[in-house]
């Protein structure tokens, strides 16, 4: 039995994780060394996943926002513009 959500399939196992984890590389801040996993969907849209605690980045840690609020740290954001420009981590559909 195929399940359907809106009259569409629903997606597999394999598609679902594609979707959330497909295309991230490492990348790590070189101001505090914390590591995130990054994909670059376009130049102006970036997905960042945390793989730890966010309070390891000294700019969270600092806040008092929620991390689920902030924006990204601007040297993290550095470190994942210079890692595009070096081409050491690539825009999708470039």
């Amino acid at each position: 039995m195929t399940h359907t959500a809106f009259g569409r399939p629903l997606p597999s196992a394999e598609e679902t994780r594609e979707f959330l984890s497909g295309g991230l590389a490492p990348v790590g801040c070189r101001t505090c060394s914390v590591r995130v996993l990054v994909k670059k969907n376009s130049p102006k849209h970036t997905s960042i996943q945390w793989t730890a605690d966010s309070s390891a980045c000294p700019v969270y840690a600092a806040s008092d926002r929620p991390p689920a609020l902030q924006d990204t740290c601007p040297e993290l954001q550095r470190s994942i513009d210079e890692d595009v420009r070096a081409g050491a981590l690539g825009v999708a559909g470039e």
